[in-house]
C-alpha cells in the first residue's frame, strides 16, 4: 500500500499542497511503497518560520542541556534499531548488515554531538593586555539547511543535524525524495527525546525545494552531498546568497595492489568496497590498479569471489551478499556503462547485466561487474558509475599507479594493498585525496575525523563531520573585558 509523506514543521506533520509527487520505491520488488511530495516556497517558508521562531529560545538552552537531548535520541535510535535498519531496507534496499551499518556509523555520531559541552569551549587569556582579559566564544550561526541523498538514509543526515543542533542551531533537512520514510522516522524520534518543536524540521522536495532553501534569507547555512554537478551548484548558489556551504560531491576512488600484497585479504577488501552497498556509495572502490605481477592473481580471485555472491531481494532474506540499485533509471544508467566499456574496448569478466537472482523479482537488480585491460581515457575509468562496476587498470610500478591515480578530478579516498612500510608512506604522502587506506578498503572515517574529500569531491572550507562539523556551525565571537582593580580611582572612560 502506497502512502503520502507529508513534511515535519514545528514538530508535527503538515501536508504539502502540490501536484507533484516522486515515487518511493521498494527496489528489492520494482514496487511503489509511497510517494514524496513537491515543496512551493511557501512549504519552504513556513518550515524557515518555524525554525526562527524556535532558534532565539534554543540558541539559549544551556549545551549540556542540548547534549542530553542528544543522549536520549542516541538511545532511542538503539531501541529502535532494528524497526529503522529494517526501513532502510524496504525503501532503499540495502541488505540488512548494511543497514545496520548504516544506522550504527549515524549513532557514532549523534554520540559525538553528546560531547558538545567539551568541544565547544571557547578560548581565553587572562591579561592579555595591561588589565584587559581576552576570550573566544563559539556561537551558533543560525537556521541551517540539510540536502542528503538517497544512499544513507540515516547516516548522512545523522552527519549533519545532531551536531547543528547541539550547536543551538535550528535545522531543516531536505532528505532525498526517493528515501522519505526514515528521515521522518528519526524526526519523531527526536520529538520523543524532548526536543522543542521547529528546532528539527523536515521539508520533502526536488529542484524547485532545493532552489527555494538556497535563496532564502533566513538560512545561514547549507550542508550537502550528493554528486560533483550539484555539490558545485549548492555551493556557488549558496554562497552567492551569503551562505556558509559545505557540499560534498562524487568520487572515483582508486585501490592499489602491490606484488607483495596479501591477495586473498586484498580481494576480499576490494569486493566489500566495489560491490557493497551496490557500488551506492562516494567512498566505493571503483578502479582497481594491481601493480606488476599482482594483476593475474588478483582479477582471477576478483572473478572467483565476484561470481560467488548470492545476489536477490533484501527485504526477505538476510542471506543475501547485494541486493538491487535504488530504481530502474539507476540501473539503465549502470548498464550503459557496461556497454560503453565494451565499446570502449575493456574486457568484460563478469557481466553484471544477466544476473542470477536469489528469488524471482521484478526489482531493480545489477550484478556485480568487472572489467579488465581498462586504459585511462576510458569513460568507465574516469567517470562515478555509482554501481557495482569495478574497472582494472593494470600498472607497471608504483610511481605509474600513483601518477595515474592523481590524474582524476576527484579526491575522495585511495588505497594501497601492502606489506611494504616503505611504499605505504609513499603513497599516502604523495596520492591527491583526502582520505587514505593502508589495508583498509573503505577508508571513511569514524565520527570524530572530517570527512575531508578533495578536488572535484569537495566544495568549500569545512568539511562533515568531526571537528569541522563543530567549527562549520559555530562562528567565534571575541570577547575583550576590562574590570579595574576595587577601590582603585579610574579617571577618564
Amino acid at each position: 500500500m502506497s502512502i503520502t509523506c507529508h513534511n515535519y514543521v514545528g514538530g508535527e506533520l503538515v501536508s504539502v499542497k502540490t501536484s507533484q509527487f516522486t515515487p518511493v520505491y521498494n527496489p528489492s520488488r520494482g514496487l511503489i511503497i509511497a510517494q514524496t511530495p513537491e515543496s512551493d516556497s511557501h512549504a519552504v517558508n513556513l518550515a524557515v518560520e518555524a525554525a526562527q521562531k524556535a532558534l532565539p529560545a534554543w540558541s539559549d538552552t544551556p549545551v549540556i542541556e542540548r547534549a542530553r537531548i542528544m543522549f536520549r535520541f542516541a538511545s532511542l535510535l538503539e531501541k529502535n534499531f532494528d524497526e529503522i535498519s529494517q526501513l532502510i531496507t524496504r525503501e532503499h534496499g540495502k541488505t540488512a548488515e548494511e543497514a545496520r551499518g548504516d544506522v550504527r556509523r549515524g549513532i557514532e555520531m549523534v554520540e559525538l554531538a553528546g560531547g558538545a559541552p567539551s568541544i565547544l569551549m571557547g578560548q581565553t587569556i587572562e591579561n592579555v593586555s595591561r588589565g584587559i582579559d581576552g576570550q573566544v566564544q563559539r556561537h551558533p550561526v543560525g537556521v541551517c539547511v540539510g540536502i542528503t541523498p538517497f544512499n544513507f538514509p540515516a547516516m548522512v543526515p545523522l552527519w549533519m543535524f545532531p551536531i547543528a543542533i547541539v550547536c543551538g542551531n535550528t535545522f531543516i533537512l531536505k532528505p532525498s525524495p526517493k528515501v522519505p520514510l526514515t528521515p521522518l522516522r528519526m524526526a519523531e524520534l527526536l520529538t520523543e527525546a524532548g526536543l522543542p518543536p521547529g528546532v528539527f524540521n523536515v521539508v520533502h522536495g526536488g529542484a524547485e525545494t532545493v532552489d527555494a532553501l538556497l535563496t532564502h534569507p533566513g538560512i545561514a547555512a547549507i550542508s550537502f552531498v550528493g554528486s560533483t554537478k550539484v555539490a558545485k551548484y549548492i555551493y556557488e548558489t549558496g554562497t552567492t546568497n551569503g551562505k556558509r556551504v559545505q557540499a560534498a560531491g562524487g568520487a572515483k576512488n582508486f585501490m592499489l595492489v602491490m606484488p607483495d600484497a596479501d591477495l586473498d585479504a586484498a580481494t576480499s577488501q576490494i569486493i566489500g568496497a566495489a560491490f557493497g552497498c551496490s557500488g551506492q556509495r562516494c567512498m566505493a572502490g571503483s578502479v582497481a590498479l594491481p601493480v606488476g605481477r599482482a594483476a593475474g592473481p588478483l582479477i582471477e580471485r576478483l572473478s572467483e569471489a565476484a561470481g560467488r555472491m548470492n545476489i536477490g531481494p533484501t527485504d526477505t532474506s538476510t542471506a543475501v551478499d547485494m541486493g538491487p540499485v535504488i530504481d530502474s533509471a539507476a540501473r539503465d544508467r549502470i548498464n550503459s556503462y557496461i556497454g560503453i566499456g565494451l565499446k570502449e574496448g575493456a574486457q568484460l569478466a563478469i557481466d553484471g547485466r544477466a544476473v542470477n537472482l536469489t528469488e524471482p523479482s521484478n526489482g531493480f537488480f545489477v550484478g556485480p561487474t568487472i572489467f579488465d585491460h581498462v586504459s585511462a581515457d576510458m569513460q568507465i575509468a574516469r567517470e562515478e558509475i555509482f554501481g557495482p562496476v569495478l574497472s582494472v587498470l593494470r600498472m607497471e610500478d608504483l610511481s605509474e599507479a600513483i601518477e595515474r591515480a592523481n590524474q582524476s578530478a576527484y579526491g575522495n579516498g585511495a588505497v594501497i594493498f601492502t606489506r611494504d612500510g616503505g611504499a605505504a608512506r609513499t603513497f599516502a604522502r604523495n596520492i591527491n585525496c583526502g582520505m587514505v587506506g593502508i589495508n583498509v578498503g573503505v577508508p571513511a572515517p569514524m565520527a570524530v575525523f572530517p570527512f575531508t574529500g578533495w578536488n572535484q569531491s569537495f566544495f568549500g572550507d569545512l568539511h562533515i563531520q568531526g571537528s569541522e562539523g563543530f567549527q562549520f556551525y559555530t562562528r567565534n565571537k571575541v570577547v575583550l573585558s576590562r574590570w579595574n582593580d576595587p577601590g582603585k580611582r579610574v579617571l577618564g572612560w
